[in-house]
């Protein structure tokens, strides 16, 4: 794993910030920000170290070594950065969300635009394979952000369930946890809860993210070491896909505060729309310009981060 400066750790504290403010909001996702950031692989390498191997490390080495084995330091900025950002600038975010949508959704969509160029540079060799894998990356992230909401469901098991799945999709650049939380009617209840300080909540969440994290993250290694074009193609067709959510000019699904209709649907969710049908394109132009800063703040990432392995 490498070794980082105090000012690479608090930069990787700065991307863990990034990360949970993106997964604050249902249609971005906190691993797109990971990818497009430098760190995903090393993410998930880490993540799969949480093994047996790592009993018999620390019974026969002792913790300074369990940390090492572990990534500790990794793990301790990113994790400050991800909960610094979901109890404090999560708000910040959801109250964007509510008062300026059109500007915040134009800013992901111009930084997801940019991401995909990025990351799909990097595929060394395209052939029908890894075009598949793109294509069948697409169509998955655009199924699941055209699905509809369900209703809520508040069972103790279910919330650990939640964040079981949840937290899968978390780390899938292009899939939004957020987003799954809203499919599987828990997102209310689990930022309710984080709102609210309800820390029984909060640790059935927690628990299932657990379970969801360390299961999956070995899948996703065991992707990258044997099948690492075809995995960057399928993680890139994914982000693609999540264009389809992150557009910027919505209407809502029915009129007035927040319903469950006889379906499952709930109306905040949005449809996609022409900027002319949204409030006559009045803020046209300055999504436009909130679209290519996030467009430019990739390539300045790009350009400026520190270059890491």
């Amino acid at each position: 794993m490498p070794k980082r400066t105090l000012i690479q750790n608090l930069l990787l504290t700065l991307k863990g910030m990034a990360m949970g403010a993106a997964d604050v909001v249902p249609g971005v996702s906190g691993g797109t920000i990971a990818f497009i950031s430098g760190i995903y692989e090393e993410l998930i390498d880490s993540l799969s170290n949480f093994n047996m191997k790592a009993l018999v490390v620390w019974r026969k080495e002792g913790t300074p070594a369990l940390w090492q084995h572990l990534n500790g330091t990794f793990f301790l900025f990113l994790f400050t950065g991800i909960g610094i950002s979901i109890f404090t600038l999560s708000k910040v975010v959801m109250h964007l969300l509510e008062a300026h949508p059109v500007l915040l959704w134009s800013f992901f969509f111009g930084l997801i635009i940019a991401s995909v160029w990025m990351v799909g540079k990097s595929v060394k060799k395209w052939s029908i394979g890894t075009i598949a894998s793109l294509i069948i990356g697409i169509a998955i992230a655009f199924w699941i952000s055209s699905i509809q909401t369900t209703a809520s469901v508040d069972a103790k098991w279910y919330i650990v369930l939640s964040g079981a799945i949840a937290i899968c999709a978390m780390i899938l650049p292009g899939i939004s946890g957020a987003f799954i939380l809203v499919l599987l009617g828990s997102y209310h209840i689990v930022y309710g809860a984080i709102a609210d300080r309800d820390w029984m909540i909060i640790g059935l969440f927690a628990i299932g993210c657990g379970i969801g994290l360390l299961s999956f993250a070995r899948v996703l290694k065991f992707l990258f070491t044997r099948f690492r074009e075809i995995t960057i193609t399928l993680l890139t067709g994914f982000m693609i896909g999540s264009l389809y959510k992150v557009w910027p000019w919505k209407i809502k699904i029915g009129d007035g505060p927040l319903v469950v209709h006889t379906d499952g649907r709930e109306d905040w969710m949005m449809e996609n729309v022409l900027p002319g049908e949204f409030n006559g394109d009045a803020q046209m132009w300055l999504s436009i310009g909130c679209a290519v800063g996030g467009f430019l703040l990739i390539f300045i990432l790009e350009r400026f981060a520190p270059k890491e392995k």
